[in-house]
């Protein structure tokens, strides 16, 4: 299996690197570090800030965000963008990112920009680094540590930066044309159009080059990644999946798929009973088609936990 390169906040990497010497042991990132090539990063070290540092904060400005630091009256935004940029511009192929939140370099969304009279808070937004990330990688899984604790958060970062890692180990177009197949059925429940735009890159009917096509591919995959799977293209996944099956089931299980079906519809069960039940099936009649659906496994069970907030768990 190919490891996801995950760029990480290397305070998130229990290294004593924050503004106040301490450093943070996060329970999904000692979850996700055996399976998972973390590649950790800390900005505000890489500008020149010691640790411990007095604190830097962004305010609100004529002309934008600024990065300053209110004890030494230093501003660091051309410092802060500067090294983002070079960094992102040097950096290897990678399937996402996570960042400390709220932090002024690192945070995704709730990071305190400060009006430039002074201590109010005029709003919530991206650290410096973080937007030039965000920038530069649109599409690509982008998240912070808190935001994890909520299930489907996780579970949909977790199925962006794994399928990223197995589509850049693909070689040839054979692959690719498996890379496909196994993922149809997940790419579905994300995003139907984009899977049909994905079929017929991989059609390749103009006879591009492999790594022409890869490189499109990888664009169009990661855009259809983006969204999360929803309730209704899912339902319709589900019976996608369910036509292979269902001249191999009795009557009485077919009327068991359908009635599940309809409480999953209303939120009566959660969407892994229905996946739960149809690859049992898959593998019981030996469907190879089916039992090598990535859907059913987007990314390692051991990173599935029921210790978490519960926070976003689709019912």
């Amino acid at each position: 299996m190919t490891k996801p390169v995950v760029v990480l906040s290397h305070c998130l990497a229990n290294e004593a690197c924050r503004y106040n010497g301490e450093a943070i042991r996060d329970p999904v990132v000692a979850q996700m570090a055996p399976f998972v090539q973390f590649q950790p990063v800390c900005p505000e070290v890489a500008i020149g800030l010691g640790v411990p540092r007095d604190p830097v904060r962004l305010v609100e400005g004529v002309e934008g965000v600024t990065m300053v630091q209110p004890s030494t009256g230093l501003d660091l935004t051309t410092r802060m963008n500067g090294f983002s940029k070079r960094y992102l511009a040097a950096l290897a192929p990678v399937d996402g990112f996570l960042l400390k939140g709220r932090s002024p370099s690192c945070g995704i969304a709730q990071t305190k920009v400060y009006a430039a009279e002074g201590k109010r808070i005029a709003r919530r937004g991206h650290g410096l680094f973080a937007q030039s990330v965000l920038d530069a990688h649109p599409d690509l899984a982008v998240e912070e540590e808190g935001r994890l604790l909520d299930f489907a958060i996780r579970d949909h970062f977790l199925t962006r930066v794994f399928a990223s890692a197995r589509l850049r180990a693909v070689r040839s177009m054979a692959g690719l044309v498996r890379f496909h197949a196994a993922h149809k059925f997940l790419l579905l429940g994300h995003d139907q159009t984009g899977m049909r735009e994905l079929g017929r890159i991989v059609g390749n009917a103009e006879g591009r080059p492999f790594d022409e096509v890869h490189r499109r591919y990888a664009e169009r995959c990661a855009k259809a990644l983006a969204r999360p799977a929803r309730g209704g293209p899912r339902v319709n996944v589900f019976q996608h999946v369910f036509g292979f099956l269902s001249p191999l089931l009795s009557a009485r299980e077919r009327r068991h798929f359908l009635d599940l079906l309809t409480r999953y519809r209303a939120s009566r069960v959660p969407v892994s009973a229905v996946t739960t039940l149809l690859r049992s099936w898959a593998e019981r009649f030996e469907v190879a088609y089916l039992a090598d659906q990535v859907m059913f496994e987007p990314y390692p069970e051991a990173l599935v936990s029921l210790l978490d907030s519960g926070k976003g768990r689709e019912p």
